[in-house]
């Protein structure tokens, strides 16, 4: 199985001020580690949307992933809480 490229938004980097520098280490490992496996367990599809998300403690991971290009698209991190708005 090939590798996937991740592509992360500008706007995630604007989203990662706004952690805590503790949990941006875990983030961004978890991140990487989508390179390899798009689809881990315990990541879930979002309803209505061609969007995942996959939890990383009180933070989520939104991406979306273009199988024929073999490209991730992280488009948004933030506190669960603020993350679907």
């Amino acid at each position: 199985m090939a590798s996937y490229k991740i592509v992360v938004k500008k706007s995630v980097a604007k989203d990662l001020r706004n952690v805590p520098k503790k949990d941006i280490q875990r983030i961004l490992s978890a991140i990487q580690s989508l390179a390899d496996n798009p689809r881990p367990p315990q990541s879930k599809k979002l309803s209505g949307q061609e969007k995942y998300r996959l939890r990383q403690g009180n933070y989520r991971i939104l991406y979306s992933i273009e199988d024929e290009k073999l490209v991730i698209c992280v488009v948004k991190v933030g506190n669960r809480r603020d993350v679907y708005r």
